[in-house]
């Protein structure tokens, strides 16, 4: 392939993670809406909300078949727009029924798409053979950000679901369709016995495990934030119900300045190194937030989780795709299933330790979790390899 064409390939994606962003911060942004909406009590609404990541793990594993017949190139340029489609039926329709069959499919449809793009972009990284990996997920902090804000705007103007996703998805979806003509593979590369050690044609569950918990983790990690945080500040923290709205924010950006700057440290200090240094930041913030005497110091503390977790997950795809290179796709598929794992153990683990013992103690927990990726550290490969610790070796000469 042209080193052109694989620029172009790398800008395609980049494109399709910050769509994602964008969609998925739409929708979870929404709950409250969606819930009005559909009249989906409190007792119902915590089924609906697993169903999307049990949906999706589903489908990640049903795309690890497809994606060995027709590539992840296929399966991303027809998930993502049905995405952005689901995401408009959530608002369109009135019935209980109507939002079990839209998010359903919107589940089904997410997990197909962050199977497929994390697979491109691992097969990327290895063309350009150098960490690229954090910069897609930057993509996909910076669209979080903005369908964040999009959806403030509808939430201010009391805009209806369906007329604030109407225009986003009109935009959206020509986006994508055009952009999918550039996806573009580095393709699995041909791994000779001595170099995989057995591991290039087939996934060994026993060796991804390590990775799997660290995604895992991760995802706790992120979880807690996502969903505690403004809880946490306002209710044991005693802030406001507008500054309890901060931490957040000032999560979202700080991890989108981590995975902005975190390509450039893997290059210069190799994988393990940077995703050790994440995990002690991240339970440094986790540590901070379960001692904090107020509302400034949480917010610090979340503000400083952000700066560590951001480069674990994009580095654990990654390091998935060198542990077993002649089968990168079908890693990164299993992998992504603990993606959800994660997103569903870590909310109601700590709500119910902060109903049961105290929310301060619930947040060491994650903290506890979110170390053990510094044990496990060593499987993301060597620090010799600057641009992503592994055995990767670029397939381009030159692609800037």
């Amino acid at each position: 392939m042209t080193d052109a064409r694989v620029r172009r390939g790398r800008g395609a994606l980049a494109v399709s993670f910050f769509v994602q962003g964008v969609t998925f911060a739409l929708l979870v942004t929404r709950i409250p809406a969606i819930q009005d909406q559909y009249g989906i009590s409190d007792g119902l609404l915590p089924a609906f909300l697993a169903a999307v990541p049990i949906l999706a793990g589903v489908a990640s594993v049903v795309t690890e078949k497809v994606v060995a017949r027709v590539g992840p190139a296929v399966v991303l340029r027809w998930a993502q727009p049905f995405v952005l489609l689901a995401l408009l039926a959530v608002g369109l329709g009135s019935e209980l029924w109507h939002a079990a069959v839209a998010l359903g499919l919107f589940g089904l449809a997410v997990g197909a798409l962050d199977a497929s793009m994390n697979m491109l972009g691992v097969s990327l990284q290895r063309a350009y053979g150098r960490s690229i990996m954090l910069g897609f997920h930057a993509a996909y902090s910076l669209g979080g950000i903005a369908g964040a804000s999009l959806a403030w705007v509808g939430a201010h103007w009391h805009l209806s679901l369906f007329v604030s996703y109407l225009p986003v998805v009109a935009v959206l979806l020509p986006v994508v369709l055009v952009g999918s003509r550039w996806y573009v593979g580095g393709g699995e590369p041909a791994v000779d016995g001595a170099e995989a050690g057995g591991q290039g044609s087939a996934v060994v569950f026993k060796l991804l495990l390590p990775l799997c918990l660290v995604m895992t983790f991760a995802y706790i990690g992120d979880s807690t934030v996502s969903n505690w945080s403004a809880k946490y500040l306002q209710d044991v923290l005693g802030s406001s119900e507008e500054l309890a709205t901060v931490p957040y924010n000032a999560y979202m950006v700080t991890t989108l300045l981590g995975r902005a700057v975190g390509d450039f440290g893997v290059r210069r200090f190799g994988a393990v190194l940077v995703v050790r240094a994440g995990a002690v930041l991240a339970g440094l913030g986790f540590a901070v937030v379960a001692v904090a005497p107020g509302s400034w110091a949480g917010i610090a503390g979340f503000t400083v989780l952000g700066l560590g977790l951001s480069v674990i997950v994009p580095q654990t795809f990654a390091a998935a795709g060198r542990l077993f290179p002649g089968a990168s796709d079908a890693a990164v598929a299993r992998l992504n299933v603990f993606n959800y794992v994660g997103f569903l153990v870590g909310s109601p683990l700590v709500g119910a330790l902060g109903d049961a013992w105290s929310y301060r103690g619930a947040m060491l927990v994650p903290m506890v979790l979110v170390l053990v990726t510094v044990v496990y550290a060593t499987s993301f490969g060597s620090r010799e390899a600057r641009y992503g610790g592994g055995h990767e070796r670029p397939r381009t000469v030159d692609v800037g």
